[in-house]
């Protein structure tokens, strides 16, 4: 709080920021940075070997791998999310388990099962693309963006 907002204070609410001050919890960031960056290389990792795991079996090359590796990953963070597993890794990781794909899947999943009580229209189907939904619309309309000024580049600008 700046001198000139703090001078505009009573002295009650002078000393009522000053208690608050006394008692404002410190957050560790730096090991909360930690956290999230071991959590957030550790499903990376994972997800690397999912690729491999598909480039070496299933014949998949470096650009057609990605799509299935994705929905693998999304997949398996579905399933942790519904046994409650992912929820006790978002607590340890906190964005490094938001940050890969493997947020927007819980993203997706956490509200259907919040409110599968409702029934699967209202309540799953209703709920579920909540916090996704603006993802996939700004991530659609991001690409339709990108191809439009591709096509424009290439068809004035010969590249």
């Amino acid at each position: 709080m700046s001198n000139n907002q703090k001078k505009q204070l009573t002295p009650v609410q002078q000393e009522y920021q000053e208690l608050q001050k006394q008692r404002e919890i410190k957050r560790p960031v730096v090991t909360n940075c930690i956290k999230a960056f071991l959590t957030g290389g550790l499903i990376c990792l994972i997800g690397q070997l999912i690729q491999d795991f598909y480039i070496y079996y299933f014949d998949f090359t470096e650009q057609t791998v990605g799509n299935p590796t994705v929905g693998t990953l999304i997949f398996i963070t579905m399933l942790l999310t519904g046994f409650g597993v992912y929820d006790r890794m978002a607590q340890f990781g906190g964005a490094g388990t938001a940050v890969p794909v493997t947020g927007f899947g819980n993203a997706v999943i956490s509200p259907a099962i919040e409110h599968r009580t409702e029934g699967f229209v209202l309540g799953v189907g209703g709920n579920m693309f909540k916090l996704a939904g603006s993802v996939i619309l700004f991530g659609v309309f991001s690409a339709f963006i990108i191809a439009l000024i591709k096509t424009i580049l290439i068809r004035w600008g010969g590249l």
